[in-house]
């Protein structure tokens, strides 16, 4: 996770006060322009709150994107990964279940039931049509034969509700129920991707090569959430400030080629203008009149290539020429 940048920058007063100086001197005007380099520096922190366990980098190593930078402690996170996977497959389990209808042994017993009183059906129709041939003779009476086709009547509409339950035993269960349960699965695979997304929260990678500033935590040392542990300068994020006449800035815009002199350095270093502050300044604070406009002088900014960034340091005083 990447939290606030930060800006380290020497006071611009300075050069641009010098180069001012030397124009009311009446002295020729610099080769250059004064400024200095300033860094964004990069400052990685985790979403969650742990001790740190491991530190994977030291105060000046160069690091790749991808790289591992340093790790929390994470039992907390795996207890709740495995937690929520469970919770994700007993909800599956649960939806699959209603999807199926009752099981084949249920559904056997059911189908069973269904023979008995088919069989039971079959006895009541032989029994009513004996007792259907004695009436004729006159063997049995009235009342008699009026119970025994009751008693078919009723075998005949337990046949009718076993075979019922039956197909209601192998149908899958109601369209909302199963509409239920799927936000259930859905919400346990939500869980499930939050619990994994804290868990990786706890091994964090450097998203950007640069070179590692600082170390903030020692191992051991317990981390709040968002709290910085490394601090790092990515090549692009090193920037020259520098500061033109108002007789300059009007005619200066991004894209402009730059070359950037420093003391020390093997060679100049090249870069481009890429932006110029729409707002003056004036050094030192004086009442504007036309007589003082000269002293007005405007903030431009001009990024190296990032293969000759390693060459300037954060608050290192430059001159840079416009070409």
């Amino acid at each position: 996770m990447i939290v606030n940048r930060c800006r380290v920058r020497a006071s611009w007063c300075i050069f641009a006060g010098a180069a001012l100086a030397l124009a009311a001197c009446g002295q020729p005007e610099a080769p250059g322009y004064q400024g200095y380099v300033e860094g964004e520096y990069v400052y990685v922190a985790s979403a969650v709150a742990g001790r740190l366990d491991a530190l994977a980098v030291r105060r000046g190593d160069q690091v790749a994107a991808g790289a591992p930078l340093f790790t929390l402690e994470s039992d907390n996170e795996a207890a709740a990964h495995a937690q929520a996977d469970a919770q994700l497959q007993s909800a599956k389990a649960q939806l699959a279940d209603l999807k199926s209808g009752k099981r084949t042994p249920e559904v056997d017993v059911a189908r069973a039931q269904v023979a008995e009183a088919v069989a039971d059906e079959r006895k009541a129709s032989l029994a009513l049509a004996r007792d259907e041939a004695q009436y004729q003779v006159g063997g049995i009476s009235r009342a008699q034969l009026d119970d025994r086709r009751t008693q078919h009547e009723a075998a005949v509409a337990k046949v009718k509700q076993l075979q019922g339950q039956v197909a209601v035993a192998i149908l899958p269960s109601r369209n909302d129920q199963v509409r239920a349960q799927t936000s259930q699965v859905a919400a346990a695979q939500a869980a499930l991707d939050q619990a994994a997304w804290r868990q990786r929260q706890t091994r964090i990678d450097a998203t950007r090569a640069g070179a590692v500033v600082d170390t903030i935590y020692q191992v051991g040392e317990y981390v709040n959430s968002a709290s910085p542990v490394v601090k790092l300068l990515p090549p692009e994020n090193i920037k020259v400030r520098f500061f033109v006449p108002q007789s300059v800035a009007g005619g200066l815009a991004a894209g402009r080629a730059a070359t950037i002199h420093c003391d020390g350095c093997s060679a100049d270093v090249a870069a481009t203008v890429t932006w110029v502050s729409p707002t003056a300044e004036y050094t030192p604070p004086i009442i504007y009149s036309n007589e003082t406009r000269s002293k007005l002088v405007f903030m431009v900014e001009a990024r190296p290539q990032a293969s000759d960034a390693a060459r300037l340091r954060p608050g290192q005083p430059v001159s840079v020429a416009l070409r």
